[in-house]
């Protein structure tokens, strides 16, 4: 097991990391364990809370700025939700018929 420390938005935190043998298939966490992500690109928010009716996009695929990525329904109507930037959509979080919320992260752009 070795600590190291790590700076997060000007936050110190001190993480202990544990080397797992190539015949373990995984790690055993508590719960004080923190999980950190790396999102690079642009993160696509809902602007409302709502229901995914269509998602149009695909990982992997390339896109350009103003296509419709999803259609989000809020108080009975549908809303597109388009790219605000041309790239790669590197990662989709939402499904259809799925519940967002204000600001939710859907997807990201690189």
């Amino acid at each position: 097991m070795k600590t190291y420390r790590v700076k997060v938005n000007g936050k110190l935190f001190e993480v202990e990391l544990e080397e797992v043998t190539k015949t373990e298939k995984s790690i055993t966490l508590d719960k004080n364990d923190v999980t950190v992500t790396k999102d690079k690109g642009y993160k696509v928010k809902s602007f409302m809370q709502g229901t995914i009716v269509d998602v149009k996009v695909v990982e992997g695929q390339t896109v350009i700025k103003g296509q419709t990525l999803a259609i989000l329904e809020t108080m009975k109507m549908e809303n597109e939700i388009v790219s605000p930037v041309a790239g790669r959509i590197s990662k989709v979080y939402i499904t259809k018929q799925a519940n967002v919320e204000n600001q939710e992260v859907i997807m990201i752009v690189d």
